[in-house]
């Protein structure tokens, strides 16, 4: 069963998985996923000093969508196959 789930998901576009992983993780309230898969984005680096406001207490899953959108997007680059990874297991996990 877990096979069949797998192989449909990992037949989604990463775009599709990053979709559907976001919706899941917003309905959830899910920050730590959402900040996890930030820093695997290829201008993760770029965003060292956000680290301290996106751990602070009353960060919102609003403020993770925005970031994501502004450091990455769908310009995964050699992220995706990590990232792709990181929405099925979310996906499969919940």
């Amino acid at each position: 069963m877990v096979d069949d789930r797998f192989a449909e998901m990992d037949a989604l576009s990463t775009e599709d998985l990053r979709e559907r992983a976001f919706n899941l993780a917003r309905e959830r309230r899910d920050v730590r996923f959402f900040w996890s898969v930030l820093q695997h984005l290829p201008h993760a680096d770029d965003a060292e000093e956000l680290d301290a406001s996106m751990g602070a207490y009353g960060a919102s899953i609003d403020d993770a969508i925005a970031l994501w959108r502004e450091l990455g997007g769908e310009n995964y680059g050699a992220a995706e196959p990590l990232l792709r990874a990181a929405f099925i297991d979310y996906l499969l996990r919940h």
